[in-house]
């Protein structure tokens, strides 16, 4: 199964049980070794998942490290864990004394949702104080995925991860000062801007004045472009539409694509719900569905612009799609059944108060 997919599925697990979660330890068993297994290491084999793995520090004994991942007889990462409602911070962790004695690259700092990612890029064998790579179960991304599956069994490779986890690190450290910039612009950058066309000397009244231009100047241009690149993509997909829409119209009623498509119990059991759920909002009259090949598609005013949500039924996994936070942010999610529906009324408010 696709890496994405049994994260997704381990996200669903979170939501589910986390309130019932009361300590570090059920936070290991419940959402930590699934998120190991997910990676390829067998769990259950204590040569390559070594639980409780004892890091004895100069006189210190008996210390304790959750677990140290093997591949191919060799460590090649530690994991120290926390309980979920903890952050995921590895200042004045024991995870910093634990990676100095493990022999091993690659320390991971969790709570169970959030992991950090820790090597030592600054000095050999001393772990960098911030991580070079986070992934969130909460905010899954497919750029951290794909880094993510360079620590899976199959696609491990140290040198290949060493390449690319200093870029990671100083990107991410850039970014971070770029954004702390556009926020409250330095002394620094507004001189180095400024210096590029305004030739007086800034006093310190000019440095107010021009500290607040360039806020507004940046903030402008990043919003500017933003909006440029969501033009672009709403052009692109109207563009899209129009022309499915002129296929559709244009194809007789018992074209070999409409003959291929079967409308399942399933699928109109899932329609009726959402329309349970809608109907507290609007007449039935107004929620319509079309079925395809890919997807079952419930819409507003039968308006191909206007989707509430799509019905994924067509494989073993099942999956509801929400477009609460607009149609070109479709958001996927697994459902063990179709009562589980019930549980996005707001998500499904929220799409018809999009096109309001």
């Amino acid at each position: 199964m696709d890496l994405k997919i049994k994260l997704e599925q381990l996200h669903q697990k979170v939501i589910g049980l986390k309130d019932q979660i009361g300590t570090e330890e059920a936070t290991k068993n419940a959402f930590v070794m699934p998120f190991i297994q997910i990676l390829g290491y067998d769990i259950f084999n204590p040569t390559e998942v070594v639980p409780e793995h004892v890091c004895d520090i100069g006189t210190k004994k008996g210390e304790k490290v959750d677990y140290v991942i093997r591949n191919n007889e060799e460590p090649i990462f530690i994991i120290e864990c926390k309980h979920w409602k903890e952050t995921a911070d590895a200042h004045n962790s024991q995870l910093h004394r634990y990676y100095h004695v493990s022999k091993t690259r690659f320390g991971v700092l969790t709570n169970g949702i959030v992991y950090n990612f820790y090597t030592d890029l600054e000095k050999p064998n001393i772990m960098d104080e911030k991580p070079f790579f986070t992934i969130n179960i909460e905010d899954l991304k497919d750029s951290s995925i794909k880094i993510l599956e360079k620590f899976t069994k199959k696609d491990y490779n140290l040198e290949s991860i060493l390449d690319s986890a200093e870029a990671l690190k100083y990107i991410k450290a850039i970014r971070k000062e770029f954004e702390k910039e556009i926020e409250n612009p330095s002394d620094e950058m507004v001189k180095l801007l400024v210096g590029r066309f305004f030739e007086k000397p800034l006093t310190a009244n000019r440095m107010v004045s021009f500290k607040e231009y360039a806020k507004k100047a940046l903030a402008t241009s990043i919003n500017e472009s933003i909006s440029f690149r969501l033009k672009s993509a709403l052009n692109i997909n109207e563009q899209i539409e129009k022309k499915e829409e002129e296929v559709k119209t244009s194809q007789p009623i018992d074209s070999n694509n409409d003959s291929k498509i079967v409308t399942t119990e399933e699928e109109l059991e899932g329609f009726q719900i959402v329309k349970a759920i809608l109907r507290e909002k609007i007449p039935s009259s107004r929620i319509a569905y079309r079925d395809t090949l890919s997807y079952f598609g419930i819409l507003l005013d039968d308006n191909n612009r206007k989707p509430l949500c799509r019905l994924h039924f067509n494989t073993n996994n099942k999956y509801l799609e929400t477009f609460h936070n607009g149609k070109e942010a479709g958001e996927k999610i697994l459902l063990n059944t179709l009562d589980e529906i019930y549980n996005y009324r707001n998500q499904l408010h929220q799409t018809l108060e999009n096109y309001n």
